[in-house]
């Protein structure tokens, strides 16, 4: 029988209350800010302040995810609304700790953008979520686990919110039983204490009930007028985000969410009058708008490896269509007299087998680490016809991407600190060791703030400007990849020293097999 209104509010306290009075373990709480999660700690909260002293044995952490890239107001509003919880429980002597969880600076935004050179996330390469908020909460109840055996995590999820929400909560749960076991994290439970509740059961309690801890419920609900449901979800595990998806729709998103085509989280906030955010909007909107220019990616995997992106082949008519992606018009490509050539009369070259375009890529010793692109088109093994696809930004755009963020962050000030320390010595570092001899990265820092970066661990270049110099010369001369032997010294100034060499031979190996070096047999692996 469906229980609403006061009946439903007490049957969930009753229901919390009697999950941790029988538990001996600790709980998680995924706090992301929204009505859902805030109801979910509520409603805990209160419960704990209604037991005795001896009855408050399970310790409560209340977790958020800064992703270094929240959007401002929500990451000012999520530290206030810890601050406060923090503080009212340690004045009642609650056994709460609140914290927030963030990435490692070597698995940040602007590390895998800027540093490796990761294409910004879209709908079908969200890779952002992983890295910036399931990893940091896993790392952190993998810790609570390891210390205490067992964890039971607390979800602000609800049935029948939608249809994939449903299925994350059907996957998890077990008939009969309040806690249903996690799926991909040993000893971990998980516990939905909301799961029934309408969205109006939400509002109706947070509207009618003050928070315990002083936060404004009115300004919350305030702050959802005019959206569709800007839930931001903790998410802790990779089954839920695959079911539930990444919270790139939701008002309370990252501020540099590229995975939407508009954004409305930061405009949302600007219209009502928080001008200072216009430039990180403008950012944004530029960041989105140069995922897919040839010119500024790669045209080869990170590992070296090629592949060639589906195009369309119009068998009948004997052309080729380059379907129009983001800012990237559409393109027609035609067979005039011995020449493709496209609808900008650009040459193309098109090849019956992928190895045939290897070889030729190989023989003319074109890099496809630069802007350079070939145009390039080849038969796939299965029949299929491809573009030479897109890997990460290339270095220059990565230089490119660096000036721009650092001349944001000279923008913004101390308003709000748009890339930490911690990661530009991270992407520093990966520049390093992806084959920037040249060390870059301080010559950008000080050509935009005028003053030198206090480097903590000063990662020198292997070679000088005149080596490299001279490097390069001789590369040219010898028509070899300049590129591919800066990886080459980067292997070895890596491994100096070390005295089993078996390490380095292999990675020397693996460079020397890269797809753009060696064409090898017709092995698909």
């Amino acid at each position: 029988m469906a229980l609403r209104n006061d009946t439903l509010f007490k049957y969930s306290k009753n229901m919390i209350k009697n999950v941790y009075l029988n538990s001996d373990v600790p709980f998680v709480i995924g706090l992301s800010g929204g009505k859902d999660s805030t109801l979910a700690t509520q409603l805990f909260f209160e419960v704990l302040t209604e037991l005795d002293e001896k009855q408050l044995k399970n310790k409560i952490y209340i977790i958020s995810a800064d992703t270094l890239v929240e959007n401002p107001p929500i990451a000012k509003l999520i530290h206030k609304v810890l601050n406060k919880i923090q503080k009212k429980a340690d004045e009642l002597e609650l056994p709460i700790t609140t914290s927030l969880v963030s990435p490692l600076a070597s698995q940040s935004f602007w590390a895998n953008i800027i540093g490796r050179g990761y294409p910004v996330p879209n709908q079908t390469f969200r890779w952002c979520t992983d890295r910036m908020k399931i990893d940091p909460a896993n790392r952190f109840i993998k810790e609570i686990v390891s210390n205490h055996g067992e964890v039971i995590m607390v979800l602000g999820v609800r049935e029948g919110e939608s249809n994939s929400r449903d299925r994350v909560l059907n996957t998890h749960s077990v008939e009969g039983k309040i806690l249903m076991k996690h799926t991909t994290l040993n000893n971990a439970f998980v516990f939905a204490p909301i799961k029934d509740f309408t969205v109006d059961d939400v509002w109706s309690y947070l509207l009618e009930n003050k928070s315990p801890w002083g936060s404004d419920n009115q300004a919350l609900y305030d702050m959802y007028s005019g959206s569709n449901d800007p839930e931001n979800y903790i998410i802790m595990d990779q089954e839920t985000k695959n079911k539930v998806g990444s919270t790139g729709n939701s008002r309370f998103g990252c501020w540099a969410c590229t995975v939407v085509n508009e954004d409305k989280s930061l405009s949302s906030f600007i219209d009502s009058g928080e001008e200072w955010l216009r430039p990180l909007l403008d950012f944004r909107n530029w960041l989105a708008s140069i995922r897919d220019d040839r010119t500024l990616r790669m045209k080869r995997r990170t590992n070296g490896s090629l592949y060639f992106s589906n195009i369309i082949y119009d068998e009948k008519n004997d052309l080729f269509i380059i379907p129009k992606k983001t800012k990237r018009p559409k393109l027609t490509i035609i067979l005039d007299g011995k020449m493709w050539l496209d609808n900008n009369q650009e040459e193309w070259i098109v090849f019956e087998n992928e190895d045939d375009a290897k070889n030729y890529i190989n023989e003319n010793n074109i890099d496809l680490s630069s802007s350079i692109d070939p145009r390039i088109i080849a038969k796939k093994r299965d029949g299929s016809y491809g573009q030479l696809g897109l890997g990460p930004y290339t270095f220059e755009a990565r230089f490119l991407l660096m000036e721009k963020l650092f001349k944001l962050q000279k923008v913004m000030g101390n308003k709000y600190k748009v890339v930490t320390e911690s990661e530009i010595t991270e992407i520093r570092k990966i520049w390093l060791e992806r084959g920037d001899m040249e060390d870059t990265l301080p010559t950008i820092y000080e050509s935009v703030f005028n003053t030198k970066f206090d480097w903590k661990n000063d990662d020198s270049p292997f070679l000088s400007k005149e080596d490299l110099e001279l490097l390069s010369e001789l590369c040219d001369e010898k028509e070899v990849d300049f590129n591919f032997y800066k990886r080459l010294l980067e292997v070895e100034k890596k491994s100096f020293g070390q005295l089993v060499r078996r390490s380095v031979v292999n990675k020397i190996s693996d460079l020397l097999k890269m797809d753009y070096l060696y064409v090898g047999d017709n092995d698909d692996s």
